[in-house]
C-alpha cells in the first residue's frame, strides 16, 4: 500500500474511526491520540498490508483495535504517573469535544461485525483483530482450515456490502 493509498484512508475513514474510538475511550483526546497513533502506525505498516485478507478498511480497524488494547493496558499506569509529574495533557477546543462526540454515535464497522453470524464474528476477530493464523483459529473452532477461510471470506464479503462497496 502507498503513502497515496494510506492518505486517502485518511481522508476516507478517519472521522467515522474516531467516532469508534471515542466510543470505546468515552475520552474525546484519547479518541483523537489514538487516531492519529492508528494512521500513523497504518503508514509504518504500510508494506504488511495484505489485500487477499481483506478490505484496507478492515486492516485500518484491525489496527485500531490494538492501538485501543495497548491503550487499555498502559493507560491507567501513564496517568497516574502523569498526574504525579504535575503534566496535563493538551486539551481540545469545545468544538473538537462535540465533533468527536457527534462522531461517536455514527455506526461503524465494529457494529456491523455483531451483525454477522456468530461464526463469521469469532473469525473476523480471531484473524484481523488477533492476528490469529487460520490453522490456529481451526484448531480453537473444531473445524478445518478451509471452513475458517471461508468464514472469513464471508464476513468480509458482507461487511464490504454493507459499507457500501470497497469503502
Amino acid at each position: 500500500m502507498s503513502p497515496t493509498e494510506i492518505e486517502a484512508l485518511y481522508r476516507d475513514h478517519a472521522r467515522r474511526l474516531a467516532g469508534y474510538l471515542m466510543r470505546a475511550t468515552n475520552d474525546p483526546e484519547v479518541a483523537a491520540d489514538l487516531t492519529a497513533e492508528t494512521f500513523a502506525a497504518a503508514l509504518v505498516a504500510r508494506d504488511r498490508y495484505r489485500a487477499e485478507l481483506g478490505a484496507p478498511t478492515t486492516w485500518l480497524y484491525g489496527i485500531a483495535a490494538h492501538k485501543l488494547n495497548d491503550w487499555r493496558r498502559r493507560g491507567y499506569a501513564e496517568d497516574r504517573a502523569r498526574r504525579r509529574l504535575g503534566i496535563e495533557r493538551p486539551r481540545l477546543s469545545d468544538q473538537d469535544v462535540a465533533e468527536f462526540s457527534r462522531l461517536a454515535d455514527e455506526v461503524t464497522v465494529v457494529e456491523l461485525l455483531e451483525e454477522l453470524p456468530a461464526d463469521q464474528r469469532s473469525a473476523l476477530r480471531a484473524r484481523l483483530l488477533d492476528d490469529r493464523a487460520y490453522g490456529e483459529i481451526a484448531v480453537a473452532e473444531g473445524v478445518s482450515e478451509a471452513a475458517i477461510r471461508q468464514r472469513v471470506s464471508r464476513g468480509l464479503a458482507s461487511l464490504r456490502a454493507r459499507l457500501g462497496g470497497d469503502r
